[in-house]
């Protein structure tokens, strides 16, 4: 039986624009030219810069292309984000995010450093995430030149981007090389025994991203079937076995996500490891839900997200 009852009606339309995707017919690459061709066309904020910029990758590896969205005005040293796109490990580029990282410039007065890490399956773990730790590396070792303050820096990201930015709040932590102030974690994708071993309820996860799409976009990441032995942490950050240390987190999902229950599980150890958090679920509200920005659960998302931030970088 279909949930699509249980969606808000006001997000309803999201189903249209985003039709369930079979991945393993698809051509990843055309998929992906035809996704970044559906990108609406925003103008930016005029007191807003947007800067792309290579930086050096990770040992061996290539160069990361990054984002830079800032103020233009001049100030004292600026709060940062480094942002990390979703897309299921597979799809998604820096340049999707810049209109909701200039909201972040423009109400925070924030620096945001958006990364265009490397998709999966051409590059597998643990490419993706080293290139996002990179990112951060440079973000902080460079931020007299970019006018920030490395002590308020947050780690933010969406959907496989949140799983990515638990991952490298983890090799932060374990690295000791750069102080994050906050990890601000969107449905995060993090556990890749969900859809296989561990199986959510039935109405969780069938609209845009389902139980194939996950499994698929697991197996592109690691290489191999998920749900095995031996998974690292800093793939799937639900099999870290400790997560005190980690920063101050806020985390949310949707009621219908099929991160519902992974997310909430990560949320209630990091609370019992005595990180402080704050957790959130929309009612009503499938994966990726704030792509409907005028439904009133993508405003109180949108209140609820800005505000945790401006309470971790700017007070």
């Amino acid at each position: 039986m279909s949930s699509r009852h249980l969606v808000d009606p006001e997000v309803l339309p999201l189903l249209e624009v985003f039709p369930p995707v079979d991945f393993e017919a698809a051509d990843l690459p055309t998929l992906r030219t035809f996704l970044a061709s559906l990108r609406p066309d925003v103008p930016l904020p005029p007191d807003v810069s947007v800067e792309r910029q290579a930086i050096p990758g990770p040992a061996g590896a290539p160069d990361v292309p990054v984002m830079i969205v800032r103020p233009k005005a001049a100030g004292a040293a600026r709060p940062a984000i480094l942002h990390i796109h979703g897309g299921g490990y597979v799809l998604g580029e820096a340049d999707a995010s810049t209109p909701g990282n200039a909201l972040y410039a423009q109400n925070l007065g924030a620096v945001v450093v958006s990364v265009d890490y490397r998709l999966a399956p051409e590059t597998p773990f643990p490419g993706p995430v080293e290139d996002c730790y990179a990112a951060l590396k440079w973000l902080h070792d460079h931020a007299n030149d970019l006018g920030v303050d490395p002590a308020r820096i947050a780690v933010s990201g969406e959907s496989a981007g949140g799983g990515l930015a638990a991952a490298t709040c983890l090799l932060a932590r374990d690295r000791k090389e750069v102080p994050v102030r906050f990890q601000h974690l969107i449905f995060p994708m993090i556990d890749d025994r969900t859809a296989t071993t561990i199986e959510p309820a039935a109405h969780l996860g069938e609209f845009v991203w389902n139980r194939a799409a996950n499994r698929f976009g697991w197996r592109a990441l690691l290489g191999h079937e998920p749900a095995r032995d031996g998974v690292s942490p800093y793939a799937a950050p639900a099999r870290a076995q400790d997560l005190s240390g980690l920063p101050p987190t806020f985390l949310i999902t949707g009621a219908l996500d099929l991160f519902l229950d992974e997310d909430m599980d990560y949320a209630r150890r990091l609370i019992a490891a005595g990180v402080p958090t704050e957790a959130h679920v929309y009612p009503g509200a499938p994966h990726a839900f704030m792509l409907i920005p005028q439904a009133r659960v993508s405003q109180a998302f949108a209140r609820d997200s800005m505000a945790a931030l401006a309470r971790a970088l700017c007070e």
